[in-house]
C-alpha cells in the first residue's frame, strides 16, 4: 500500500471522527454523567465510584474491546447486588475487592472462550431478571424522591407503617422526615422529562432528556432555595464530590481475600450478571450497526474483565456494556470506538474541572432519572407481551421476578431456570413420538412415528402407550426420522416383542436397532 493511500485513509478516518464521533461522544457524555452518579447513589457508594467506573468503562474497556458502538460504564442492573454486597461484607473496601475478583473471573471466561453461555439461559428468565432489577431500582429511589433520608426506610419505617406496629408514632416519624422541597423538585423533574420527550427531544437530539432534567431540576432547586425557604433542601440532599477527586480513591482490602468466602460469592454473582448484561447489550447494539459489524464475545469479556479489575482496584463500581448509553451512541451517529473513548475523556475532565457545578445537583433529580431507567427495565408493555406468548414463557418470567424479590438475584435466576427446565422436560416428554390410529377392513392399525430425538424422558409415555395397544392389532414403530434413540427406549421396544406375541399383535419395526436386554436378578 502506498504512502499516498495510507495518508488518504488517515484523513478519511480523522474526518469521520471529527464529523461523527466527537458529536456522538458529547451526546453520550450528557447521558452518562447523570447515570454514573445515579447508579452510585442507588448502589450505596460515593458518587466518585460511579464516575470512576464510567471513565474506566469509556476509555480502558473501549480501547480493548472490538465493539465499535457499545459504551460501557456502571449499570443500573447491578445496583441491588452492590447494596446487598456492601451491607453483607461490612465495608465498601471489601466490596471493591469483589469487583476486582469478578473482573479476573470475567477475563478467564473470555480466555476460555465461554462467551456464548447466555444462549443457554431462556429468554423468559432473562426478561424476568431485568424486570425484577427494574422493580428493585424503582423501590430504592422512593425515599430520595420524597426527601426521606433515613437508611432503614425499607426494613423499619415502611414495614411498621404497613403492619401498624406502633402505628401513630411511626407515622409521625415518617411525616417529620419528609422534605416538601424534594417532592416539589421531583414532581417538576417528572413534568420536565415528559415535556422534553414529547416536544423537544427529536428537534434537539444532542441533548438527552436525562441531562436536561439534571440541569433544569438543579435550577429549580436553586430557585426554591432563594425564594421559598420552606422548600429549601439540606446540604446532605445534594451530590457531594470533593474538590480533589483523588481523595476519594479507596483501594480494596486485600487482607480479606482469603478470610472471607463471601467475597468470592459476590464476585461470582457480579461476574455472572455483568457478563450477561454485557453480552445481551452488545448483541442488541450489533443489530443497530449500519455496517453490520459483529462484536467478538470472548474478546468483549476480556475487555470488560480488565475494566472491572481496574475499577475494583481504585474503588469503582462494576462495569458492563450499557444498552441505554450504547443506543444513544448509535442514534447520535457514532462510527467507531472513538466516540466511547472520548465520552470517557469528557467524564474525566468534568470531575477535574466542574465539581462545583456537579455539587449543585439534588439527589432527588437523580432518583427521577433512575426511576425512568427502572421503568424501562420493567415496562408494563413488555410484561404484557410476555403474557401473550403463553404460560410456558409467562410462568418462568413471573417465577424469576418473585424469586429475585424474595431471595437475591443469583438464587432467583437459578429458580427461574429450574422452572423453565421443567417446561422443557414436560414438552420433551410429550414430543418423543406421534401415534396414528387406522381402521382398515375390520383391522385396527396403529402407527407410531418416533421423533428425531427420543430420550429416556420418553420412557414412561412409551411404556404406557405400548401397554394400551389392544389385542389382534397391527402395530408399526418407525424410527426412520430419528437421529438419536436412547438405549432405554430401544430396550423397551425390544422387551415388548414377547408381549406383542402373547397379545396376538402384529409388530413391525422400521429402522429400530436390535439391542440385548439385560435382566436384573
Amino acid at each position: 500500500m502506498s504512502v499516498f493511500s495510507i495518508s488518504r485513509r488517515n484523513k478519511f478516518l480523522l474526518h469521520s471522527v471529527l464529523r461523527h464521533d466527537v458529536k456522538a461522544s458529547v451526546t453520550v457524555f450528557f447521558v452518562a454523567l447523570p447515570l454514573c452518579m445515579g447508579v452510585a447513589l442507588a448502589s450505596g457508594t460515593p458518587v466518585y465510584a460511579g464516575i470512576a467506573a464510567g471513565i474506566i468503562g469509556g476509555i480502558v474497556v473501549s480501547l480493548l474491546s472490538k465493539s465499535e458502538l457499545s459504551v460501557s460504564g456502571p449499570a443500573a442492573g447491578l445496583t441491588a447486588i452492590c447494596v446487598s454486597a456492601i451491607t453483607d461484607l461490612g465495608a465498601p473496601e471489601i466490596f471493591f475487592l469483589s469487583v476486582a475478583v469478578a473482573g479476573v473471573l470475567q477475563f478467564l471466561l473470555g480466555v476460555l472462550k465461554l462467551g456464548g453461555f447466555t444462549h443457554f439461559i431462556p429468554s423468559a428468565v432473562i426478561k424476568g431478571m431485568l424486570s425484577a432489577i427494574g422493580v428493585l431500582l424503582i423501590a430504592k429511589q422512593v425515599p430520595l424522591l420524597i426527601g426521606y433520608d433515613k437508611p432503614d426506610f425499607w426494613t423499619n419505617e415502611l414495614f411498621n407503617l404497613l403492619t401498624f406496629t406502633h402505628g401513630f408514632s411511626q407515622v409521625k416519624s415518617f411525616y417529620e422526615a419528609l422534605t416538601p422541597g424534594a417532592m416539589v423538585i421531583a414532581a417538576g423533574s417528572f413534568v420536565m422529562m415528559w415535556a422534553w420527550q414529547k416536544w423537544a427531544a427529536k428537534k434537539i437530539s444532542i441533548l438527552p432528556s436525562s441531562f436536561v432534567v439534571v440541569v433544569l431540576g438543579s435550577l429549580l432547586a436553586l430557585l426554591l432555595n432563594s425564594s421559598i425557604p420552606y422548600l429549601q433542601l439540606q446540604p446532605a440532599q445534594y451530590v457531594q464530590l470533593p474538590a480533589s477527586i483523588t481523595n476519594e480513591i479507596r483501594f480494596p482490602n486485600f487482607s480479606a481475600l482469603l478470610s472471607d468466602a463471601k467475597i468470592w460469592r459476590y464476585a461470582v454473582v457480579i461476574c455472572f450478571v455483568a457478563s450477561l448484561e454485557t453480552l445481551l447489550s452488545i448483541e442488541a447494539i450489533d443489530k443497530l450497526d449500519p455496517y453490520n459489524r459483529l462484536t467478538p464475545q470472548n474478546r468483549e469479556l476480556m475487555a470488560q474483565g480488565t475494566g472491572n479489575m481496574l475499577s475494583g482496584l481504585v474503588g469503582g463500581l462494576p462495569i458492563t456494556a450499557v444498552i441505554v448509553r450504547s443506543s444513544a451512541n448509535a442514534e447520535a451517529g457514532a462510527r467507531s470506538r472513538m466516540s466511547a473513548i472520548l465520552h470517557g475523556v469528557w467524564l474525566l475532565l468534568a470531575v477535574l474541572l466542574m465539581v462545583p457545578l456537579i455539587n449543585n445537583i439534588p439527589y432527588t433529580v437523580l432518583a427521577v432519572i433512575l426511576i425512568r431507567t427502572g421503568y424501562n427495565l420493567a415496562k408494563p408493555s413488555m410484561i404484557k407481551a410476555v403474557y401473550k406468548q403463553g404460560r410456558e414463557q409467562f410462568l418462568p418470567f413471573i417465577f424469576t421476578i418473585v424469586a429475585i424479590l424474595f431471595t437475591d438475584l443469583l438464587i432467583g435466576v437459578l429458580i427461574g431456570m429450574v422452572y423453565a427446565v421443567y417446561f422443557i422436560i414436560k414438552h420433551t416428554y410429550r414430543a418423543g413420538f406421534t401415534m396414528q390410529h387406522l381402521h382398515h377392513n375390520g383391522l385396527h392399525e396403529i402407527h407410531i412415528e418416533l421423533a428425531s430425538n427420543v430420550s429416556f424422558l420418553n420412557k414412561k409415555k412409551l411404556l404406557e402407550t405400548l401397554d394400551s395397544i389392544p389385542e389382534y392389532a397391527e402395530l408399526t414403530i418407525n424410527g426412520g426420522s430419528s437421529v438419536y434413540i436412547d438405549q432405554d427406549v430401544l430396550e423397551i421396544i425390544q422387551s415388548f416383542k414377547p408381549k406383542a406375541h402373547k397379545k396376538h399383535i402384529a409388530l413391525h419395526l422400521i429402522n429400530i436397532p436390535e439391542v440385548a436386554t439385560i435382566e436384573l436378578h
